[in-house]
């Protein structure tokens, strides 16, 4: 069975985005010939689910080809129908049952990239098997919180932390069964 992963970034007082969907605080640990891992975690996966909030801002900021590079399928969780794009697929069904059928079929593993809604929808069905956080070195004061109330307790297991030189402090766990 193929297993969800998060791997997300967070502000030390454990912000997501600042208000207004802004998240432009990661551009305080960008270094040239550093990407935390990410595409290392990448070559890991085939499907990608993110929340369209989320997938408006990368659109916006970086640009289509981050999502839509024609190696994943791409599950943009919306409330609002639109045609597929490519391998972008605008889903306004059940999240947990899309998760489901993804976790059955073979494949590689499937990347959670948030946001907050998403992230607490999984954690609500103990859905995320792996949390890979990288923390930023700043406190933001408000904006949207990565983990909200409302999802039931969950153990987990300590993999591993990584520092690096920018201040980032990245935190690997898996759930507990």
């Amino acid at each position: 069975m193929r297993k969800i992963s998060l791997f997300i970034a967070t502000s030390l007082d454990g912000y997501i985005a600042k208000p207004n969907d802004d998240l432009s605080f990661l551009k305080l640990v960008e270094k040239e010939g550093e990407d935390y891992g990410y595409a290392k975690f990448t070559d890991t996966i085939d499907t990608l689910i993110i929340g369209r909030r989320t997938y408006d801002y990368v659109l916006k900021e970086i640009g289509s080809s981050h999502y839509n590079n024609g190696k994943r399928d791409v599950y943009v969780i919306t409330r609002t129908e639109r045609p597929q794009e490519g391998r972008i697929i605008f889903y306004t069904g059940n999240i947990t049952e899309l998760v489901k059928r993804l976790k059955a079929e073979k494949g590689k593993n499937i990347y959670c990239d948030g946001g907050a809604e998403v992230i607490n929808e999984l954690l609500k069905h103990d859905l995320i098997d792996e949390l890979i956080i990288s923390v930023i070195p700043v406190l933001l004061g408000n904006g949207t919180r990565l983990f909200k109330d409302g999802r039931p307790e969950q153990i987990l297991e300590f993999i591993e932390a990584k520092t690096f030189d920018t201040g980032l402090a990245q935190l690997h766990y898996k759930r507990k069964k």
